[in-house]
């Protein structure tokens, strides 16, 4: 009788055998397989090699091509003995160093690719040898298979077997990729460094060596430098490991300066935007697939605004570089309803080597200045806190630890203006109030806010102080604009767009674009925002009556950012349909001539904006909304004290539910003291707080605020300055009252004329109006009473069906009484 232990035993035989056997039967296939793989002679390799198709990109039209990835493709060849042996070792280094020892491939690192796909299901690691580099940039396509590696590997084998190594070293060199439409060591040598590859030095050779990993990524041109310097050093650092050169000569070299020469400008639109879609586009497929895929990629880019743009940043540019030592600027434009990416400008002009143009500033993370404001005021907004909230502008010691440790802000103009609206404050940029306004919503919650709003920089919270609200964070460009843009979608965020449309080389589409959108606040405070920015009065006292902000019979918002030390210019404005951002400065950090933003990077934003302008609808943005009549009175715009009550302002007694709101005068008892006195930051439409003193700022605010009022001669006051009369103008008895005769109630009119008929009853005083209204509208306005009048009423105000016809009586004390009918028009 055969045991358990014996029938597991024999089941484990058999699967071993099974397993053996199709082993041998895939091994066997296999040989065959690689059998039938040929290599062509040395002579044919370049004519028999797969001729791949480009990749283009075009503007948002699918018409407009901007770049077309081989479109001018450069390649010349040339012998191993023409290339440097500094570059041919710093490539032996990064990308091979045992190329002289295999067999074509490398059996740790094959494998270790093997386990890794095969774990995946997906070709994710290559582990490919100089040799097997060779046959995917010559005698394969791009398709990223199991069954291409294995070809690859096979036809490495083989080719080890008909070529010399240094035939193959000769191959890679005249076959590989180092950006855009270079291929082969010398274009490149020619390209980045104006020399034969004969004449490559040590670190022009590194520099070289480090490209073709990823060309796009770590072009000079692009804004990865740093990353490219590291995989430099890199390279310097194994050739030193290898004994290829010495550790002096790898350290000097590391610290040596290069120029590498200006880019070819030929061939390519808007080269940051294409630059920027190229290193999605390889992120998210891999640089063999955009090199030879075919794609034909539709991007969100207006070309017609980019020519505008590019044509007024290069103007003004060039323009402020001699006014104000600022010698760069940049531009982005955004959809705000779709989020799509109109316009993006990197530099003045991208092909200028001495500025640095090809790095694009609209990607670098910079200090935004008072740029960053609103989001903080959004955040306020969103506690609690409104428009005509007041806080006092005044020199204040914010710091708790003072001395040693001291912060106290100054406004830009050193000035002081007192107690100030949120609304002015943010208007008119002032430092100190948007510093305490940060405090009263909370470091957290303002970065919170931020963050919805797209900004994703801004991390580390625990770097920010209270400097965050004057641009103590850095973001870039398009961030910024970005969230700007949620503003003008009324609190909607809607995900940056670049990439409408990827299709490949048969048509069949990639990947299309779908509007995809999160609310990031309610559309409240979104409005409260917007209604300040778009505020010309509030900003006068800044920026003047006709700034450039200022679009006449056109509703703009903006605001203005200019980092302490005159680094950074910015302003962000938008309507209901774009968003655009500008910048200016240097991209090397050097300060500009001590001026504001307006001065500086207005001038450019404004003349796109009224381009733009000129061809688009005129376009509102939804009122803000009404402050809630109830709330503590500093937050309603009253800065004397808490305590209010309402006079008539004709008998200077107190008001009666009859007193008309045209002559009701709220006031408050004059007790002055700072917002902290009267509001709990953690809950501002709450409660006064029953020991304010507990705030660690309270006494830092409410000193300077005691002894701005002493210096004011302000007087306090206690509740006996109210008035214990009560208004007697205005009571029941003192309207006017009359009889509305015609029209009468649900009366049919036939056509659009109207004949009125009043009869007044009684009048304690002379009457002053008489307004009609229809369905709201005031449609009529008598001096003085009128017995009977004939009315025409406007189609435009004429319902189908019921329709309300109001007429209102007024005396001269504003007393007045009113008497409403209902009208059906037939």
């Amino acid at each position: 009788m055969i045991t358990r232990k014996q029938k597991i035993k024999i089941l484990i035989i058999k699967g071993i055998l099974l397993l053996g056997i199709a082993g041998f039967l895939f091994v066997g296939s296999l040989v065959i397989w690689a059998a039938t793989l040929n290599i062509p002679d040395f002579d044919a390799f370049f004519q028999e090699r797969v001729i791949s198709e480009s990749t283009k990109i075009y503007d948002r039209t699918g018409e407009i091509i901007l770049y077309d990835v081989h479109g001018t493709i450069k390649r010349t060849v040339i012998p191993l003995e023409d290339i440097s042996d500094y570059v041919q070792k710093a490539t032996l280094a990064i990308e091979d160093a045992e190329f002289y020892e295999h067999q074509g491939i490398k059996p740790s690192a094959t494998l270790r690719a093997v386990l890794i796909n095969l774990s995946t299901g997906q070709l994710q690691q290559g582990g490919s040898t100089i040799t097997q580099q060779v046959i995917k940039n010559t005698l394969l396509t791009k398709e990223k298979k199991i069954s291409r590696k294995i070809k690859e590997w096979v036809l490495a084998l083989k080719l080890e077997r008909v070529m010399d190594k240094n035939q193959i070293l000769n191959l890679y060199f005249n076959e590989t990729p180092y950006g855009g439409s270079i291929y082969g060591i010398e274009e490149a040598a020619r390209a980045y460094f104006g020399k034969s590859a004969k004449d490559l030095n040590l670190v022009e050779s590194a520099y070289l060596a480090a490209l073709p990993q990823a060309p796009t990524y770590y072009s000079p041109y692009g804004n990865n430098r740093d990353k490219l310097e590291n995989r430099k050093n890199l390279v310097l650092k194994r050739m030193a490991q290898l004994g290829f050169i010495t550790d002096t000569e790898a350290e000097e070299a590391k610290n040596t300066a290069v120029k590498f020469e200006r880019p070819d400008d030929s061939g390519i639109k808007s080269p940051h935007f294409v630059i920027y879609v190229l290193n999605y586009l390889e992120e998210q497929y891999g640089r063999e697939a955009v090199e030879t895929g075919g794609y034909k990629v539709t991007t969100s880019l207006d070309w017609e605004l980019q020519k505008q743009a590019e044509e007024i940043i290069s103007r003004y540019a060039e323009d402020n570089s001699t006014k104000y030592n600022a010698n760069n600027a940049a531009m982005i434009a955004i959809d705000p309803k779709t989020g799509q990416l109109l316009v993006m400008v990197g530099s003045k002009d991208y092909f200028d080597e001495e500025n640095d143009g090809n790095f694009n500033i609209a990607l670098a993370h910079r200090q935004p200045g008072s740029a960053f404001k609103p989001f903080v005021y959004a955040s306020a907004f969103e506690k609690g806190f409104t428009t005509e909230t007041v806080i006092f502008d005044l020199k204040t010691q914010f710091s708790t630890n003072c001395p040693p440790t001291c912060y106290s802000p100054e406004n830009y103009d050193s000035k002081y203006l007192g107690p100030i609206t949120f609304r002015d404050a943010l208007a008119q940029s002032r430092n100190i109030p948007a510093v305490k306004v940060l405090y009263l919503t909370g470091i957290n919650q303002a970065l919170d806010i931020a963050k919805r709003f797209g900004i994703t920089s801004l991390t580390n919270k625990n770097r920010y102080g209270l400097t965050l609200v004057l641009g103590g964070g850095e973001v870039s460009l398009l961030e910024l604009t970005g969230a700007y843009s949620v503003f003008a979608n009324d609190g909607i965020k809607s995900d940056l767009v670049t990439i409408l449309k990827i299709e490949d080389n048969k048509g069949k589409t990639l990947e299309e674009w779908k509007l995809k959108q999160t609310k990031a606040v309610d559309s409240s405070i979104s409005r409260m925002v917007t209604s300040i920015l778009t505020d010309n009065n509030a900003r006068i006292p800044v920026f003047g009556a006709n700034s450039p902000l200022y679009f006449p019979n056109r509703e703009v918002a903006a605001k203005t950012g200019t980092t302490n030390d005159y680094r950074d210019a910015w302003i962000i404005g938008y309507t209901p349909s774009i968003a655009v951002g500008t910048w200016a400065g240097n991209n090397d950090n050097r300060p500009m001539d001590n001026k504001i933003s307006g001065f500086i990077v207005a001038p450019m934003w404004n003349a796109f904006m009224q381009s733009y302008l000129n061809q688009a609808p005129a376009e509102s943005f939804p009122p803000a909304p009404t402050i809630d009549p109830n709330l503590k009175p500093v937050l309603r715009g009253y800065w004397q004290g808490n305590e209010n009550y309402y006079l008539d302002s004709i008998t200077n007694k107190q008001a009666t539910k009859y007193t008309p709101q045209e002559t009701k005068l709220e006031k408050v008892v004059v007790n002055i003291h700072s917002i902290l006195h009267w509001v709990n930051k953690n809950d501002p439409t709450g409660p006064v707080p029953t020991n304010p003193a507990n705030d660690p700022q309270y006494h830092l605010w409410e000193e300077p605020v005691r002894i701005w009022a002493l210096t004011q001669g302000i007087v306090e006051q206690d509740k006996s300055v109210i008035p214990n009369e009560f208004d007697d103008l205005h009571q029941l008895e003192s309207k006017p009252d009359f009889t509305l005769i015609t029209p009468t109630n649900n009366q049919i009119i036939s056509d659009n004329n109207l004949v009125v008929n009043l009869e007044l009853i009684k009048n304690k005083n002379k009457v002053k109006k008489i307004e009609v209204y229809f369905n709201n509208y005031l449609i009529k306005t008598i001096t003085g009473f009128d017995k009977q009048f004939n009315l025409q009423v406007n189609d435009d105000f004429i319902n189908s069906g019921n329709n309300e016809f109001k007429v209102i009586v007024y005396d001269d004390l504003l007393n007045y009484q009113e008497k409403t009918v209902n009208l059906i028009f037939n």
